[in-house]
């Protein structure tokens, strides 16, 4: 129940993550989450801090809003989230960024909580619905890559 996706960016590490830490930003990227607020008081990617971010799942629907709250926040290192409830969250979304070569590997990922329900969900529809993330792990940092790496 775990997923990641990994691509190279040439780009410094501190740049990626000033994009991808400003959820504002996300409907730029991704081909779900198409907008997000910082809710309760929050301006930015500080640990505990709260948005609420807008899916159409699978890039056609149902849409709907969902509460996040930010775990992890290292500039130019992790921007991690957990999806659902703050304490025990169904999914955790996040990046790692990684100085290689020339740039930065920056590296995707979510991991679904380990609940009888999610298990079962898995099980079933989670080789398409893994193969979709993945997929749109892949476009949300391509589409990052072209920004940081544009002229």
């Amino acid at each position: 129940m775990h997923e990641e996706v990994t691509v190279h960016m040439v780009a410094p590490p501190e740049k990626i993550w000033e994009l991808l830490s400003d959820v504002t930003k996300i409907g730029r990227y991704s081909p779900e989450t198409f907008e997000a607020v910082w809710i309760d008081g929050a301006t930015g990617p500080e640990m505990g801090a709260r948005f609420r971010g807008h899916v159409k799942r699978n890039g056609k629907g149902p849409t709907y809003w969902t509460t996040c709250t930010v775990s992890a926040s290292v500039p130019g290192r992790e921007f991690t989230f957990g999806v659902g409830n703050g304490e025990r969250p169904l999914s955790v979304w996040g990046y790692r960024l990684e100085r290689a070569g020339d740039g930065t590997d920056v590296t995707e990922h979510f991991t679904l909580a380990p609940t009888f329900g999610l298990r079962l969900y898995w099980s079933v529809l989670g080789w398409a619905r893994g193969k979709t993330n993945r997929q749109d792990m892949r476009t949300t940092l391509e589409r990052i890559r072209a920004e940081v790496e544009a002229p």
